[in-house]
């Protein structure tokens, strides 16, 4: 079983969507500047993204991100022709679902997602990618194994905070390394449990 990794674009004030988020702006006033990374011509950025998608069996996400991502995603989803799983934490199914879509809407849990997620990907990794929301419950539960931070130089001011609302307690990380870019510095960490073992990647 592969590792579980939260993957998230976010400005270096913390914020992962900009402000005045609406249906035409999903990521607010300028949000998309989070990701020019993942489409720019810069080979470290083209390998780490690449590096991402190797590994990559499973995508959770909450009904928020789908909802305002699938006009774009369509069919195939985040991963376009590689068309990977998609398990959307809901309460209920929405509406808007492309025929012949790679979603799977999930409305019993967190927990109930990641089990599909693990079971689509086999050996292969689950990204959890957002919102902030699902993001903050999967590392509260204990259930990431590592997150994923591409830091962009810009600060919003305003806008979705990531790590709000997480709790009084601590969470130790162990730094995995980072890349550094002209559009970004992409961090890897892995999250150390309560009991100071590393999150395994066989859980």
């Amino acid at each position: 079983m592969g590792k579980v990794v939260f993957d998230i674009s976010m400005s270096l004030d913390g914020f992962m969507t900009a402000a005045n988020q609406r249906p035409e702006e999903p990521l607010g006033d300028g949000g998309e500047r989070l990701h020019e990374w993942a489409f720019g011509d810069d080979p470290r950025d083209r390998e780490v993204l690449a590096g991402g998608a190797g590994s990559l069996g499973a995508v959770i996400c909450g009904r928020r991100t789908y909802v305002d991502s699938v006009p774009f995603w369509e069919a195939d989803g985040p991963t376009g022709p590689a068309r990977v799983p998609v398990f959307v934490v809901c309460h209920e199914v929405p509406g808007n679902v492309p025929e012949g879509g790679v979603y799977t809407f999930v409305t019993d849990g967190i927990e109930a997602a990641l089990k599909q997620a693990q079971s689509a990907a086999g050996d292969k990794d689950v990204t959890v990618m957002g919102g902030a929301d699902t993001g903050r419950q999967f590392i509260q539960a204990g259930l990431v194994d590592e997150l994923s931070i591409h830091l962009v130089p810009v600060l919003f001011g305003g806008g979705t905070r990531m790590f709000e609302h997480l709790g009084d307690g601590h969470q130790q990380l162990e730094n995995l390394g980072a890349v550094q870019t002209a559009a970004a510095t992409h961090l890897r960490f892995r999250v150390v449990r309560q009991d100071g073992v590393d999150a395994s990647p066989s859980r």
